[in-house]
């Protein structure tokens, strides 16, 4: 039977994926197609209904968004400077000075003037400008600049109250829950997009050492990093901070660092300026679909602990190698990543609540969050005396110090932090980073060990030694 579809009934397939009235050349009759396009949907039933917007989400949070202006002085050097022959001809040329400036975008997270942005639009700057929602231009300083999660803290001074964009702290986000970006992409100037939800807890993409990250379609793109991405409460969900991309602009994969990241490292700028992060003590790998089954899982899931640092929080909580650690105040984790995101946002002295599953039943530990132990800084000491080592700066290890530079905090012994020139340690080939696991087939894991060994054998002739570079043991016997 041959079927004609009035134009203005193709037009409606199209346009609404209306079910499909056709007419029956038979008997002239108007009928029903039945098909992929016959899917009930609902179409708007007033003028109000038509005028939905998120207009009035964008008027509380956008006066809270700010521009981020960053500007350094940097020397280029002539590529030929130093040359004998092109200095002959040309002469000695100085390094030319050129500015550089970036943009970004920020949050006012604080009415006083404290606003939180990324790590990466300020590092550097020698000079630093905010210009508000209502077009006024203020100095800003840094109270705070994090690296390892890509955050910073500015401060204006202002004679009243600035609007501020609340934290959503409650953790309810899901996939498919509707976001707005706002931000200053390419300087074109304040600007919003929407999306989705796309993903939560991404914590593969290396952006940041904390990496734990909301995935978002909205459209973001650069000047948008430090902005904020909304929810429909207009609270903040997150500060837009990278995208992936292989043109430079947004392809639909953008990621934000959550709230509770950033509120962590804001309380830190309020209270001393200081970002101390809680550790658990405790080395974890994901489980694995082999692990899964040997446990009994009906699929992977959790971390698994194969290492407990004597003494840290996990130790004192009773957490035992093997366990397998489900959930962080009931948050589902299923990697380290997200383990160690979850009790970093703790306060010093906050108690979190692991659930585990040990020997087949499921059980919940309470773990204080305390900082990891040892020096942040490091005593760093230059050996001296007759021996190999003689002009190396070493430091030793610990958590506190290995958490601050990125380390395994489970690593310890000495590290070599600098080499002086023209002396034993150089001619030997010491580099910067070197650890020192012995010397005289006598293990070293601190600076008064090795100084003690080194004062024993001060007129030896012969030293072995053994180091590990990137990874790799060396061990050498050295010849003075």
């Amino acid at each position: 039977m041959n079927w004609k579809l009035p134009a203005i009934c193709v037009a409606l397939i199209a346009g609404f994926g209306l079910a499909a009235i056709a007419v029956n050349p038979a008997n002239g009759q108007e009928e029903t197609l039945a098909g992929a396009g016959s899917t009930e949907r609902t179409l708007p039933q007033s003028r109000g209904d038509m005028q939905l917007s998120f207009a009035p989400v964008v008027r509380e949070a956008a006066p809270a968004v700010v521009n981020v202006y960053s500007r350094r002085v940097v020397a280029d050097r002539n590529p030929f400077a130093g040359d004998p022959m092109f200095e002959r001809f040309f002469g000695r040329q100085s390094p030319r000075q050129r500015e550089v400036q970036s943009l970004g975008s920020g949050v006012i997270v604080d009415g006083a003037g404290l606003i939180v942005t990324n790590n990466h639009v300020v590092a550097g700057a020698q000079e630093l400008r905010v210009v508000l929602y209502d077009r006024r231009e203020l100095e800003a300083e840094i109270l705070l600049a994090d690296e390892r999660t890509d955050l910073a803290v500015l401060r204006v001074v202002t004679d009243e109250p600035l609007p501020v964009l609340p934290f959503d702290l409650s953790g309810s986000a899901e996939v498919g829950d509707l976001v707005l970006a706002i931000g200053n992409p390419f300087g074109v100037g304040q600007t919003v997009t929407s999306g989705i939800v796309s993903a939560l807890a991404r914590t593969d993409v290396g952006i940041t050492d904390y990496a734990f990250f909301i995935q978002t379609d909205a459209a973001i793109n650069p000047g948008n990093s430090g902005g904020a991405l909304v929810n429909m409460n207009g609270e903040l969900l997150g500060i837009n901070t990278a995208i992936f991309s292989r043109s430079g602009g947004s392809q639909g994969i953008g990621f934000a660092i959550p709230a509770e990241m950033v509120r962590s490292v804001v309380n830190a700028a309020t209270q001393g300026g200081e970002l101390v992060r809680p550790w658990l003590g405790a080395r974890l790998q994901p489980v694995t679909s082999d692990i899964a089954l040997s446990m009994g899982f009906d699929r992977p899931r959790g971390a698994l602990v194969a290492d407990i640092f004597p003494g840290g929080p996990a130790d004192r909580a009773r957490l035992r190698q093997g366990d397998v650690i489900l959930s962080v105040d009931g948050a589902e984790v299923n990697n380290e990543a997200a383990v160690r995101f979850r009790f970093a946002t703790r306060a010093i002295g906050d108690e979190a609540v692991l659930r585990v599953m040990r020997n087949g039943s499921e059980r919940d530990l309470t773990v204080t969050a305390a900082a990891p132990p040892g020096d942040r800084e490091g005593e760093r000491v230059v050996l001296t005396g007759r021996n190999p080592f003689q002009g190396a700066e070493v430091v030793e290890l610990s958590p506190a110090f290995n958490e601050a530079n990125g380390m395994d905090p489970f690593t310890d012994g000495l590290v070599v932090t600098r080499v002086q020139r023209r002396s034993a340690a150089e001619f030997f080939g010491f580099r910067p980073g070197d650890r020192i696991l012995g010397v005289n087939e006598r293990a070293v894991r601190s600076v008064r060990e090795i100084e003690r060994e080194l004062a024993r054998h001060d007129d030896a002739r012969e030293w072995p030694v053994e180091i590990e570079r990137r990874g790799e043991r060396f061990a050498r016997t050295l010849r003075l």
